[in-house]
């Protein structure tokens, strides 16, 4: 239902934006186009922010654990 709600009122949209002319329906147009481009670029990054504040994150014993297996690894050659 909602697909169908949007697909009129973006065809109403479309019908009053080709009625003021091209000058007017091309600016608001680009305006809308652009301003959704900024939208779900801000939304992606705060998507992105979210899930990487949920990765685990190392703790000391884990660091030292890698530490020492970088340098028993750089010992045996």
């Amino acid at each position: 239902m909602y697909l169908f709600v949007s697909i009129v009122l973006s065809a109403i949209l479309g019908l009053i934006l080709f009625m003021m002319g091209p000058m007017v329906g091309g600016i608001l147009a680009f305006g809308i186009v652009v301003g959704s481009i900024f939208r779900g670029l801000y939304l992606l990054g705060d998507i992105h922010k979210r899930t990487s504040d949920s990765l685990p994150v190392k703790d000391k014993i884990q660091e030292a654990y890698d530490a020492h297996l970088n340098e028993r690894d750089e010992g045996s050659y």
